[in-house]
């Protein structure tokens, strides 16, 4: 159930206020496994969903990252036969 359809349920009578805000907190969860990014305590970038916890670093340090990505592509390429795979 998405928030439109819990909030139409609240108006309509059919469901309580702590049943639509559980609902509410329900539907803004993202599903198990899908990335989603959030900006942490301390004002960094927290990516959730890869691992059982965040992955966090500073603005500064996705930029540099990801503007070294290709470079960590091309390594996976050329050591694929040497990495462990989940489920292996």
């Amino acid at each position: 159930m998405d928030k439109d359809e819990v909030l139409d349920k609240l108006a309509k009578g059919e469901i309580s206020k702590d049943e639509a805000k559980q609902l509410l907190e329900q539907a803004e969860r993202p599903a198990p496994g899908t990335l989603y990014l959030k900006v942490s305590p301390k004002r960094a970038l927290s990516l959730y969903g890869l691992q059982r916890m965040p992955v966090t670093l500073y603005v500064e340090q996705w930029l540099r990252l990801l503007d070294f990505g290709d470079q960590i592509r091309k390594f996976i390429e050329e050591h694929d036969q040497e990495f462990k795979r989940k489920g292996q």
